[in-house]
């Protein structure tokens, strides 16, 4: 089949086409000279979307991941430190984001390097090699990956391992790591290559491991060994715990353990059917740590779970696809939020499913639901804690209305005792394994 190229007669009849009408001009006008995003931007939605909410959960000061890819450690954290300022009556308690982090990362660089030696026998240019070596070492994630960091390592208080430059602009971290990463891959797979075997790469990779920690305490200081917790509770009482492990402080403060959740997930795409469970290969950082797995339900039970956790007071971390028909500034969430159809006089007719299939829309941000309001005892808008600081949205907090939650919402993680006994005995099931590309996975790979 000959390919068709775009000729002068097709560029005369695309010019002959353009409607010449005095309302069309100006629309036009005001999209070169202001974006289309402020051009039509819908008032109705702004104004109907108010933050007023039948189920609310109390929480502290909005966090800020600031240029970070920390999202799911953040929303994770969030959900965590709730239950901890409850049992130590300080409403604005934070737990350390630096830490994790640093675990993440130093996890994630073995993780990389023992599947380089697992895929050495692979070229170069094979898209399993060439996957591993895009993102050695990114600052995206998951639940279950984040449990295994918790379960390894504990958590500690944000005055335990403060921020530093790094933690909080990561890119020239992560440039650094990635490229001693693919030097170390390289030297690895010319091991390899000349007839080395696993016992004398996994040697080189624990010498490559230790130039790695020592660079990530150049980056984000030295991970405490143990601790003293001091605070003062809002009741003004002085509290000394001293002598503290981040395990034991782990241990001792957060009665409700990653291990107490699952993560579910509404991908209504051919190749994913309902009741079934879902992991994606090489997607992870603690080798030994449980791995990532989804359950993929239908829309009307992921909300139904979303909305039991909300209404028994525990806030719900979820991941979504924040950069589809949401605005920064104002916080909104809508599918109504900007008339692009209108404007454009056009039709965008992807739905949920082949976004994913087509590359459209995938998870891109972690956040978490600290209420809802029900008209009915249905949602119609949910209230979002996010972790851009308190100059997005409304002090922090967007407002997602509940038919956006449909399209571009993907996951939710969920006390296990909310589950039903049939959804419990779909969630044991061996999962399926997914490609690395797939975009179930794609929240592990932000920057």
């Amino acid at each position: 089949m000959t390919k068709r190229h775009i000729t002068t007669q097709f560029l005369s009849q695309c010019r002959g086409n353009l409607k010449d009408n005095p309302p069309k001009h100006v629309l036009r006008n005001s999209i070169i000279q202001n974006g289309i995003d402020k051009t039509v931007l819908n008032h109705d939605s702004t104004v109907q979307n108010i933050f007023t909410f039948s189920h609310e959960i109390p929480t502290g000061k909005i966090t800020n991941q600031e240029k970070s890819g920390r999202c799911w450690i953040f929303a994770a954290l969030n959900t965590f430190r709730f239950a901890i300022a409850q049992k130590i009556k300080v409403k604005d308690f934070e737990l350390s984001q630096s830490y994790p982090l640093f675990w993440d990362k130093f996890e994630k660089s073995n993780y990389f390097l023992e599947n380089i030696i697992e895929t050495r026998n692979e070229t170069t240019d094979s898209r399993i090699v060439m996957w591993l070596m895009k993102n050695p070492v990114q600052d995206g994630g998951q639940w279950d990956m984040f449990a295994g960091l918790v379960e390894k390592y504990g958590i500690v208080p944000k005055q335990a391992m403060p921020e530093t430059f790094h933690s909080s602009n990561t890119h020239r971290m992560n440039q650094l790591l990635t490229l001693k990463l693919r030097a170390s891959a390289s030297r690895l797979r010319e091991m390899a290559a000349k007839g080395a075997g696993e016992d004398d790469l996994r040697t080189e990779k624990e010498q490559i491991l230790e130039k790695i920690y020592d660079m990530l305490v150049s980056f984000l200081g030295n991970p405490p060994v143990s601790f003293d917790f001091e605070y003062r509770d809002d009741d003004k009482k002085y509290h000394d715990d001293r002598n503290l492990t981040p395990l034991t402080f782990y241990e001792k403060y957060l009665d409700k353990k990653p291990a107490d959740y699952i993560s579910v997930i509404h991908a209504p795409t051919e190749d994913k059917p309902f009741m079934k469970t879902y992991t994606v290969q090489f997607l992870g950082s603690v080798l030994e740590g449980r791995p990532v797995k989804y359950l993929n339900v239908d829309i009307k039970t992921l909300k139904s779970l979303a909305l039991a956790q909300l209404k028994a007071g525990e806030p719900v971390w979820f991941g979504c696809d924040v950069g589809q028909l949401s605005d920064r500034e104002s916080g909104v969430m809508d599918t109504q939020l900007f008339l692009y159809e209108d404007a454009l006089e056009t039709t965008f007719d992807l739905d949920k499913a082949g976004r994913l299939n087509y590359g459209e829309s995938m998870l891109t941000h972690a956040m978490v639901f600290t209420g809802v309001h029900c008209v009915n005892e249905k949602p119609v808008r949910w209230k979002v804690e996010n972790s851009w600081s308190e100059k997005s949205g409304k002090e922090g907090f967007f407002i997602m209305t509940d038919e956006w939650f449909d399209e571009y919402n993907y996951q939710v993680v969920i006390h296990k005792k909310y589950l039903s006994p049939e959804l419990r005995q779909a969630a044991e099931q061996k999962p399926v394994v997914l490609k690395p590309w797939d975009p179930m996975g794609s929240l592990a790979f932000r920057f």
